[in-house]
């Protein structure tokens, strides 16, 4: 964890506790008071709420009875599931609860110094890419006696009601958790990257051959450290948390607790016709209500299964909320998953390790076209390039890429009524290997992948780039809204993600001197054909080599080939608008590299700006002598440097 941690409301929580014993008084929040405004902005509780202490509802208080466990959670009167799943799947790990509640045996009541107990707790989530620390008391809300929201199946253990406390004060109520994403609020606890998957629309009930590479891909994210929760959408005619026939409830968030391959003997081969089961196991939030097909708790298949494979499954036959299923039958019966990912940036691992870049951006407004960055998606083509603009380079030959944008998150606008997200994606170009400043128009460069458009908190995209420099644009799918964002860029080499920031090359005192561009030129190299040839197979080791003025573009080597394609591109701010743009051929060799030809270009905003091909020519003018081979390029010129 970062060592830097914001204080949510500048709540000091040391300073606040200290306070409360010097004067031997419990702590109250007067910026999350226990009154109604702090349990909703607009429907109230069915009867009056009474806000309690852990004290006044048990005898023995504790943050944790017996450690913590995913059987410690049940949902109360609140739509929050998807919390109480991802509570769930905290508990699982050790490593990443502790996080969210730091120092917690500092925070655990103690019975032998009872005066050192001041009702405040601190918690701590991600958000926006930092930690923030929020700070409660302990006053919970009750009716009849009990906790009306989460709470514990042991009636003195009070952390996951706290946690629910500090969270609904991050989001503005308790009613604002009403709805909502169990992959949200695991972000939110660990920081990890959220990736939604549309079990239906990818058909993974019905396709064996994508079902097992999901199967083997949840698997790895478990083992490493992953969080997974799951749910069923609510089609037209079916209403929200309804329980079906299987057991299974309707817009329900279910916590992924353990995915396994299940061995079985030799005996139940002919019985179930497979060497292993591929399963999951899950946890309703509600402590109940199970599934009860197929390997459910009851069920005849577990009778076939010995006792110390029960045993090693960690099976308990009871109405729990927990239950294992067929991957084959979770895929059938679920809608969608969210996969959240612990990526590991660590050095000092066996498993792979990311490289990785975090942004901070924001979609503003302006009325001056080139400092507005809020232009709306793809299709705003008018706009589109207003947005806020993103370089990065791809190093190796291919490299595969995780890219995550989150927006911030609004449910903190919901008593305004703005509390839902904004629909965001982000599309991404591969540009000029020579790209500096922003784009303006889309001319040469190519567009190699585009997210979803999607009204969720984070929208994420895995793709294999090849070598080159990229441009990623993050939108919201209108112009002209505004919000705050993080990026995140997850490579296999250093990627060097920055913002692009100015439209054209700064005027300095040295410009006075040394001259100022007066025109900018784009060229794309597509592709070289009938190049002489340099070995006894017959082939060569062609490359491209742009030069204009001092500056220069080289592509990679094109392998044994007399024909090659290259799809190199550059850009060139030109002060000598006489001094010409120089493609050049060469052939690669271990001791010296071989020219082959090249083509001389006046590049001026007049001439041709349709794909062309053009004879390659040797050193000299552009009506040098004709040599073997020709080349395929396009090019752009303009003396408007904003214009490109």
């Amino acid at each position: 964890m970062s060592a830097a941690v914001q204080l949510f409301r500048d709540q000091k929580y040391k300073e606040l506790k200290g306070q409360c014993i010097q004067q031997k008084q419990l702590f109250q929040d007067p910026e999350f008071p226990a009154s109604d405004e702090s349990l909703f902005y607009q429907t109230a509780p069915p009867r009056k709420v009474e806000w309690k202490r852990p004290k006044d509802l048990c005898e023995d208080p504790h943050l944790f009875v017996n450690g913590i466990s995913s059987h410690d959670l049940h949902q109360g009167t609140l739509g929050n599931c998807w919390f109480v799943a991802a509570c769930s799947c905290l508990a699982l790990r050790k490593s990443l609860w502790q996080q969210v509640i730091p120092d917690f045996s500092e925070q655990e009541w103690d019975p032998k110094n009872p005066e050192r107990y001041a009702g405040i707790f601190r918690f701590r989530f991600w958000c926006l890419g930092e930690w923030t620390e929020v700070v409660v008391d302990d006053l919970l809300p009750t009716m009849d006696g009990r906790l009306i929201y989460c709470h514990s199946n042991v009636k003195n253990e009070f952390w996951s009601a706290l946690l629910e406390k500090a969270y609904a004060k991050l989001a503005g109520s308790y009613e604002a958790l009403d709805g909502g994403s169990a992959a949200d609020a695991i972000v939110d606890f660990t920081g990890a990257v959220a990736e939604s998957i549309d079990l239906v629309h990818g058909k993974y009930g019905e396709i064996i051959s994508e079902q097992m590479k999901l199967f083997e891909d949840l698997l790895k994210v478990h083992k490493r450290g992953g969080l997974i929760s799951c749910y069923i959408g609510a089609s037209s005619g079916r209403a929200n948390e309804v329980e079906t026939t299987t057991g299974l409830v309707i817009g329900h968030a279910y916590a992924v607790t353990a995915i396994r391959k299940l061995r079985l003997g030799e005996g139940l081969v002919l019985s179930f016709k497979a060497e292993k089961m591929f399963m999951i196991r899950l946890r309703n939030p509600w402590g109940k209500s199970e599934w009860n097909g197929p390997w459910s708790d009851n069920s005849e298949e577990w009778k076939k299964v010995s006792n110390s494979e029960r045993k090693s499954l960690g099976l308990t036959l009871e109405n729990d909320g927990e239950f294992w299923m067929t991957f084959e039958d979770w895929c059938r019966n679920f809608t969608d998953v969210d996969i959240c990912r612990i990526v590991n940036t660590s050095c000092f691992s066996i498993h792979k390790t990311w490289e990785k870049k975090m942004i901070h951006g924001a979609w503003t407004k302006h009325s001056e076209p080139l400092l507005n960055r809020s232009g709306g998606c793809f299709d705003n083509k008018e706009t589109f390039l207003q947005n806020p603009q993103y370089i990065f380079d791809v190093k190796k030959t291919e490299d595969k890429v995780l890219v995550s944008l989150q927006q911030e998150d609004r449910r903190k606008y919901k008593k305004e009524g703005k509390g839902d997200s904004i629909p965001t994606g982000f599309e991404i170009f591969k540009v000029e290997d020579n790209r500096s400043y922003r784009l303006h128009k889309l001319t040469v460069q190519e567009r190699v992948a585009t997210s979803p458009y999607i009204n969720t908190r984070t929208v994420f995209l895995k793709r294999i780039l090849q070598q080159g420099r990229y441009v990623l644009i993050p939108t919201t799918y209108l112009p002209g809204i505004t919000a705050k964002f993080i990026l995140r860029l997850f490579t296999d080499v250093p990627s060097r993600l920055r913002e692009l920031k100015t439209d054209r090359p700064k005027m300095t005192c040295w410009s006075l001197l040394c001259g100022y561009p007066r025109r900018v030129t784009q060229i794309k190299i597509y592709s070289a054909e009938g190049l002489q040839k340099q070995d006894r197979s017959g082939g060569a080791d062609p490359y491209v080599l742009i030069r204009c003025e001092n500056q220069s573009v080289r592509s990679s080597v094109q392998q044994d080939t007399t024909s090659a394609t290259f799809n190199t591109q550059g850009i060139f701010y030109r002060k000598n608008i006489d001094s010409p743009v120089i493609v050049q051929l060469w052939n690669s060799n271990i001791l010296c590299d071989q020219f082959l030809g090249q083509a001389v270009l006046a590049a001026s905003p007049g001439d041709p700006r349709e794909q062309q091909t053009l004879q390659l020519r040797g050193r000299g003018s552009r009506e040098a002598a004709e040599v073997p081979g020709h080349i395929t390029v396009k090019v752009f010129s303009s003396d408007d440097l904003v214009e490109l």
